[in-house]
């Protein structure tokens, strides 16, 4: 998860948008067949194992220990992923679902490949040379697709602002890496479940009473728009679905201010 790119590289992207909104693609760790009894659907099994087994409860990866014994299984589930025909999938919650487990996979898949590394940042040229969320593709019915395209191109456009809280960038700063898949079933439930994850969590959501003031993730600056253009916005929709009531009364006054916090990019990984 990021901001969009500089606008020469993004200029590049948009050309196949029209393309990837085409394609969308969803949930399935097999092919799908239109003569199956759940045709659509998708078996996502293999990777809730994998993440079930190298993913802690704080979203913290075990990269050594994926290196060490589960790079073939990972590779195997991601060639899975290849041979799904996108149309084919039940919804968009299947396509949301299988479009952000394929981002976290194929981007663990990169961070595993580069282990030890401190930042995936430290694999992102700003102008010239490797850039991982555009140089990076993931082959999908027959067409490459960047994390940058997945993220900007293929799920912005759906228009659910949740799958920000899905999305996951191998860094501290990103919402958790939830350690089971995500299924076009309980694909609300689960997101809204890391969004209240993330509000829990103090280096990405805080209230300040004394200066009235409300310390937020910079994702929720970086995609305004997604939550409708504004700050009032962003705190009306935060609100709506915080559980806590304390919360949700401090976000509706009309008299805070919003800060975001600083992004951490050191990677996500245990005993860092």
């Amino acid at each position: 998860m990021r901001p969009r790119s500089n606008p020469w590289r993004a200029a590049a992207v948009a050309l196949v948008a029209a393309v990837a909104i085409a394609a969308l693609g969803a949930a399935v760790a097999r092919p799908v067949r239109a003569d199956e009894p759940e045709a659509g659907r998708v078996d996502h099994t293999a990777w809730t194992t994998l993440l079930g087994r190298h993913v802690d409860d704080r979203g913290l990866v075990d990269y050594a220990g994926w290196k060490r014994s589960d790079v073939p299984a990972l590779k195997t589930y991601l060639d899975s992923l290849r041979r799904v025909d996108p149309a084919k999938l039940a919804d968009d919650h299947e396509r949301m679902a299988f479009w952000i487990n394929a981002y976290n996979a194929h981007t663990i898949e990169f961070m595993i490949s580069k282990w030890p590394t401190d930042s995936i940042r430290d694999h992102t040229a700003r102008f010239f040379g490797f850039n991982v969320w555009e140089d990076y593709p993931l082959r999908v019915a027959g067409r490459n697709y960047s994390l940058e395209e997945i993220e900007h191109e293929v799920l912005r456009p759906m228009g659910e602002p949740l799958i920000h809280l899905g999305l996951n960038c191998a860094s501290m700063g990103c919402p958790r890496l939830r350690n089971e898949a995500y299924t076009g079933e309980r694909l609300i439930e689960q997101l809204t479940g890391d969004l209240q994850a993330m509000l829990a969590d103090p280096t990405k959501f805080e209230i300040d009473r004394d200066d009235a003031t409300v310390h937020i993730s910079k994702i929720f600056s970086w995609f305004e728009d997604d939550w409708g253009g504004s700050e009032r916005r962003i705190l009306d929709w935060i609100g709506a679905r915080a559980e806590s009531e304390d919360v949700k009364r401090f976000l509706a006054r009309t008299d805070i201010d919003v800060d975001y916090k600083s992004y951490d990019w050191a990677v996500n990984a245990q005993g860092e």
